[in-house]
């Protein structure tokens, strides 16, 4: 195998060290990329900048493929703005909160509405979190378990939807690859075949559910629960809960309408939907050039639709509208940005041959039924220190697909690790901006939080943990079966020892 040894593999790990230490994904992306060309052209600075920026970055962008995901992401980017802005998602939960009148119904529409807002991991806690603070009051359910449940409904929903911004970046990561493999397989049809590998997200939506349902509740969750129940204290003595600004609670305090959350989603649906009919989906295999085509112009349409509504119900003017869209593309820059960065790394890694070292090491040391769980184990670990799922994404999938194609390992099932992993350290990690942005949602003090999910957490993670090993060695989808009977057994048992616990106590 070519590569330049332990040279090679320098690169990523620099980007890991450095994502850890900055918490700034495209400063460490950028010098991760430089520090590889620096090594491949012997050392000269000026040289590596110009060799940087002329044989890593503009191709990237030059290269028609990526071209089209990155307008396709901004018009995403415009979509979704509109959509945060419009009220509308708080308007739904608002005229659904009249009937839920019981602590599992409260649990279980805050959990329906965070899975609704699925276009947006960001807008999940933001939206959902300040509708529901009154109701899990009301019902003596504790902030921190509003926290989780928005918290477990906005990146894990996401990273599972194939045709928002999430999926659409991480196409462009396993297409990126597959080309350099010479892999002919759809990068759309890898992401859908990758969905019932994704254990850790899955069981992270399922858990809310059968938590609320069987009313059980474990670790620091129980204690949490059983002080608002018992004392109807909202927070603990020494808790400092984060409060929204202004600006992020706009949508929850503007007069609005459900229909501008359903309506512009089934126009989304139906367009993209409707034209890849036209290419034989679902029974033909649609070229990758013609979905994302399809999927910029069904977020184009529904767009339109919203800023139809918004005008026709005189919630807007014009103006005010197409800054929101622009503004909203504009965010998609530093996705954009990051996504670039991450193909250039991918393509110096390539060059240098970062996965050929890293399997001639591996290879007959390591059986190749363990690498999912060792890229699920690996992925938790950097997402939780750099607080970032996907600078997790960027860094380890160029590493991850070669491995798995070299080592014979199941290909779905090693991406998924990586998915997962990022997903699962995405929770445990203090400094995730989604895990801020739930305590931020709920008005709920960050460390509680915190300490109140990581249990949660550990448990999927767990048994996630086991179901790579075991799809590992089957492949099969049906491994997350597996995964889920694991779920509902470890809930009743870390339940039953809770209230063991209790019982003694009293």
């Amino acid at each position: 195998m070519e590569h330049m040894g332990w040279l090679s593999i320098i690169p990523p790990i620099l980007a890991v060290v450095l994502a850890i230490i900055t918490k700034n994904v495209i400063i460490s992306l950028f010098l991760g990329v430089y520090a590889g060309v620096l090594i491949m052209v012997g050392g000269n600075p000026l040289t590596a900048t110009t060799e940087t920026i002329g044989s890593f970055l503009f191709p990237q962008v030059a290269d028609s493929y990526n071209a089209a995901v990155l307008v396709l992401l901004f018009f995403i980017g415009g979509f979704v703005a509109l959509m945060e802005k419009s009220g509308g998602g708080a308007a739904l939960a608002n005229r659904t909160a009249r009937f839920i009148n019981t602590r599992v119904k409260a649990q279980l529409s805050a959990w329906f509405g965070g899975i609704i807002i699925f276009f947006s991991d960001i807008g999940t806690p933001l939206i959902v979190g300040p509708v529901f603070e009154k109701i899990f009051d009301k019902a003596k359910l504790s902030r921190e378990k509003l926290a989780w449940v928005i918290d477990s409904t906005s990146s894990p929903v996401a990273v599972l939807i194939p045709f928002i911004g999430w999926g659409v970046y991480i196409m462009g990561l396993i297409k990126s690859e597959f080309d350099t493999l010479n892999i002919q397989a759809s990068e759309f049809d890898t992401l859908i075949q990758v969905i019932p590998f994704q254990f850790y997200p899955i069981l992270a939506i399922l858990m809310v559910p059968f938590v609320a349902l069987s009313r059980l509740d474990f670790g620091p969750m129980a204690k949490a629960e059983r002080r608002v129940r018992e004392t109807g204290q909202l927070y603990w003595k020494d808790a400092k809960p984060l409060r929204r600004t202004e600006q992020q609670s706009e949508a929850t305090t503007t007069e609005s309408r459900a229909i501008l959350v359903w309506l512009p989603l089934l126009v989304l649906f139906i367009t993209l939907f409707g034209l890849l009919l036209t290419h034989g989906f679902p029974f033909e295999p649609v070229d990758g050039n013609d979905f994302r085509i399809a999927l910029t112009t069904a977020y184009l349409f529904a767009a339109l639709s919203i800023i139809i509504l918004l005008i026709s119900y005189r919630l807007k003017k014009f103006a005010e509208i197409f800054e929101i869209y622009t503004s909203g593309m504009q965010k998609m820059a530093y996705v954009s940005v990051t996504l670039v960065l991450a193909w250039a790394l991918g393509t110096v890694i390539g060059e240098m041959g970062t996965a050929n070292y890293i399997v001639e090491v591996m290879q007959g040391r390591v059986p190749a039924f363990i690498i999912p769980a060792i890229l699920f184990v690996v992925g938790a670990i950097v997402s939780i220190a750099s607080g970032s799922s996907w600078g997790t994404f960027a860094i380890m999938l160029p590493l991850a697909i070669p491995m798995a194609v070299s080592l014979d390992a199941p290909l779905l099932v090693c991406i998924a690790a990586v998915l997962s992993g990022g997903i699962f350290g995405d929770h445990c990690s203090p400094i995730s901006d989604t895990t801020i942005l739930s305590s931020t949602g709920a008005g709920a003090d960050h460390i509680d939080h915190v300490k109140t999910q990581i249990s949660y957490a550990l448990v999927n993670g767990v048994i996630a943990f086991i179901g790579f090993i075991v799809a590992g060695v089957t492949g099969s989808a049906f491994t997350v079966v597996l995964t889920i009977v694991l779920l509902v057994l470890a809930v009743f048992v870390l339940s039953k020892v809770r209230r063991s616990g209790e019982a003694a106590s009293h």
